[in-house]
């Protein structure tokens, strides 16, 4: 990679970014397409937000990718906010165009890309439990209801911000389907979790070993679909799902499919999926190997 006055900045702005694959992805497709552009890695603490959306125009970057913790309050320091980043109340990318910056969220079609492509699951009718309600799972709650789900059920450990989220799904989708939040200490409820087609984990639980299944898989009905949304690890809960034979899929194919929906806002250019999705396998077997 060579880089000089004229090498374009893009970066992901988060806390921490230690696990972040993104830098490998995207750096592996700027590459294969020689594009002289370079893709950073900022640890933004949230005090910092503000200041480093500021340092976007200030160092003429091309744009950024945002996550935890910061997919919902960046939107107060943007100049615009597409339609759909603004219906799921969260922003995953940002694009700087000539000191406008304009905010985007590629995580939910991201996640029905994956879905679809490599689950081979259609929500459309699919009775619905998310776990989480932060910046990921407003993306993937959103799009789930357009594509026509048949029920919504968040669970959160914090009930606030859980039920922020189902006030806000419910005022922007109105009657498009039923959508309700369950308590955390209630989750492992027999009668609900028995009329359950799919359920995702939208949190960054299982990020880290750490032993948490989140929920009783013994209680669901044969074919229900398992999506973890973490990526860097097959976590317990995946582990636990193909135990018991129930279809599932982790995180990486939403990593990548988003991954490249931002490569192409910044570039306009077709990502290289295969080269991104094999950089991030390479990635993780090295990882694998230093642990």
């Amino acid at each position: 990679m060579k880089i000089d006055g004229k090498t374009k900045i893009v970066g992901i702005f988060g806390y921490p970014l230690a696990h972040s694959l993104s830098p490998h992805l995207h750096n592996a497709a700027f590459d294969e397409l020689a594009l002289d552009f370079v893709y950073l890695p900022f640890w933004v603490q949230s005090k910092n937000l503000e200041v480093a959306v500021r340092a976007i125009r200030s160092l003429n970057m091309v744009g950024v990718n945002v996550t935890i913790p910061h997919k919902e309050r960046i939107m107060a320091y943007l100049d615009e906010v597409a339609p759909d980043a603004r219906m799921m109340g969260a922003v995953n990318t940002v694009l700087n165009r000539k000191g406008k910056l304009i905010g985007y969220n590629t995580d939910g079609q991201g996640f029905i890309d994956s879905l679809e492509g490599e689950g081979e699951l259609n929500p459309n009718g699919k009775r619905v439990m998310l776990l989480g309600a932060g910046g990921a799972a407003r993306a993937i709650s959103s799009v789930l209801i357009q594509e026509g789900i048949a029920s919504l059920t968040i669970v959160n450990r914090t009930q606030r911000r859980g039920e922020e989220l189902v006030h806000h799904l419910k005022r922007i989708f109105k009657n498009r389907c039923p959508i309700d939040f369950l308590e955390f200490g209630k989750r492992n409820l027999e009668a609900r979790l028995r009329e359950i087609n799919l359920f995702v984990n939208a949190t960054s639980v299982g990020l880290n070993p750490e032993g948490d299944l989140l929920i009783n898989l013994d209680l669901f009905s044969p074919g229900t679909f398992i999506h973890d949304i973490v990526y860097n690890r097959k976590t317990e809960l995946l582990e636990a799902a193909e135990q018991r034979g129930l279809p599932c899929l982790g995180g990486l194919g939403m990593l990548i499919r988003q991954a490249a929906l931002s490569f192409e806002i910044w570039t306009h250019r077709k990502a290289p999926i295969q080269k991104m999705r094999d950089t991030a396998e390479k990635e993780l077997g090295m990882k694998k190997r230093r642990t």
